[in-house]
């Protein structure tokens, strides 16, 4: 039963990112970003998959986008994705922090409406300044929290350091090893 619940939850979720996406189309999000041809991205918590096609076509064929999350639905649900669109360029990592992807692989991170769901972000952002190269991104959004919240949570740490505000998004910039 909990899972049919589960699966119900889940889709109705997807349903209303849908009509969110239709009405605030995601490409206006990532566009602060500054994400180009041959990033490689990954989309942490890609939930109901809203991000896989932009993301997608900003990287290219020589970029590649990794799509973790740690809910099987959400993985089946953007394969499905992938397999409609007939992308090439993405990658699922069913997990709730660790990638197994190789140390500073990584051009940005994104963090989009998934804080709030974490009750101990350390774990996740040493996991996050690993993968990310020295110039990296991690780009941070979650209507759940105010900007105060959202600076504390990612500041906290002392691993990344706000670098600027978009108009949906924070950028926090990796603080460099020598400095930790």
């Amino acid at each position: 039963m909990a899972e049919s619940q589960s699966k119900i939850r889940f889709n109705l979720m997807s349903f209303a990112f849908s009509i969110r996406d239709f009405l605030f189309p995601r490409d206006n999000i990532l566009d602060e970003v500054g994400i180009k041809n041959g990033d490689f991205v990954l989309d942490f918590g890609c939930g109901s998959g809203s991000y896989i096609v932009p993301l997608a076509e900003m990287v290219g064929n020589s970029g590649r986008i990794y799509a973790l999350d740690m809910n099987p639905l959400a993985i089946e649900n953007g394969r499905k994705i992938v397999s409609k669109n007939r992308l090439l360029n993405v990658q699922f990592i069913l997990s709730d922090c660790d990638t197994i992807l190789p140390n500073g692989c990584l051009d940005i991170v994104l963090m989009y409406d998934v804080l709030h769901d974490i009750d101990d972000a350390k774990p996740i952002l040493y996991e996050m300044h690993r993968l990310l190269k020295p110039n990296g991104i991690l780009s941070c959004s979650d209507h759940h929290l105010s900007r105060n919240e959202i600076v504390s949570i990612m500041t906290q740490s002392i691993l990344f350091e706000l670098s600027k505000e978009g108009k949906n998004t924070f950028s926090f910039s990796k603080v460099k090893e020598s400095a930790i």
